[in-house]
């Protein structure tokens, strides 16, 4: 009998749910949640399967935006609590694997169309197992580092959403200096998220903002706005270009998420690229690297369902 596997991406603000088994994810099975709507993931799968009535789950693997431990997770950007044991209970699944929601985004980068896949700069021809780059945007910020092997991907966890803002001077310096009074440790996702961009807008206008509407007040040639974007992508150049030279990823860069795509058409003219390949002798190295988007909404699920296959392989 063929596995069915059950497929969760838990954001900090949505769920989307899916099933699939050894030969991919199944046709028309995708559905997307409102966290908000529910008390846990628990009862977000509970009502996926009372609406699809798919028969008996082998497995479930979850990609869950916050740190795993010993088979439970916290999310960071939601109050909810993730257990094992609890969706094994809730599902019937004979095993369940949580992983970061950017260690799955890693595990589908094989399984990608291409064109799910934009270019956004060029650099040189990916190397064919070089390592790759995932850095995600939206809700909040993290990485994955892939790497491929002999017995397939290995994609590490990783919280650096949560590392300190680089040092900086002039505009940028003294908005790293603000987000330090509202989170001491400076975190990354302070300044590159959706909220980050809020933060952004409000340092520069003195008014709150979600990122719909700034990225509106932009096209409507507000300064503010146009200003906190700069900022933005300015700065989003200098963090990427810090972690590609720690993880030298010349099969590519590749941003994904709701904040990744909203912001990728600016983020030449906005000044992303002059920071994020300033880096003394290493800049040709930097302009070496592909610098994409991932535009594939399922792309988590993808993930969830190679990395199954491999633990199967």
């Amino acid at each position: 009998m063929t596995e069915r596997w059950l497929l969760a991406d838990l954001g900090g603000t949505t769920t989307r749910v899916g099933l699939a088994g050894p030969e991919g994810i199944h046709a028309g099975s995708l559905h997307r949640f409102h966290n908000a709507d529910f008390d846990g993931l628990s009862d977000v799968l509970r009502s996926y399967l009372e609406q699809v009535q798919p028969g008996a789950i082998q497995a479930l693997s979850a990609g869950v935006a916050g740190p795993v431990r010993n088979e439970a997770a916290q999310l960071t950007n939601h109050d909810w609590f993730i257990d094992s044991a609890e969706l094994r209970a809730a599902t019937g699944a004979q095993s369940v694997t949580l992983l970061n929601d950017l260690q799955v985004q890693g595990y589908a980068l094989d399984d990608l169309a291409q064109d799910q896949l934009h270019r956004l700069f060029a650099g040189a021809d990916p190397q064919a197992t070089a390592t790759r780059l995932v850095m995600g945007l939206g809700t909040g910020c993290n990485i994955a580092v892939v790497h491929t092997t002999p017995t397939g991907l290995l994609v590490p966890p990783a919280e650096a959403g949560h590392a300190s803002l680089p040092f900086a001077t002039g505009r940028i310096g003294a908005l790293v200096d603000h987000l330090g009074q509202v989170q001491p440790h400076r975190p990354v996702e302070s300044a590159l998220s959706g909220p980050g961009l809020s933060n952004i807008y409000e340092w520069v206008s003195g008014l709150q903002a979600a990122p719909e509407s700034i990225l509106s007040a932009h096209r409507a040639r507000e300064p503010n706005a146009t200003e906190a974007l700069e900022l933005f992508c300015q700065l989003l150049g200098q963090v990427a270009g810090d972690l590609a030279l720690a993880h030298l990823p010349m099969g590519g860069l590749y941003f994904i998420g709701g904040m990744a795509r909203a912001i990728a058409p600016l983020l030449d003219q906005m000044g992303f690229y002059e920071p994020f390949t300033a880096k003394g002798p290493y800049a040709p190295i930097l302009r070496d690297i592909p610098v994409f988007l991932i535009e594939d909404d399922s792309a988590a699920l993808q993930g969830c369902a190679r990395y199954l296959r491999q633990l199967r392989a």
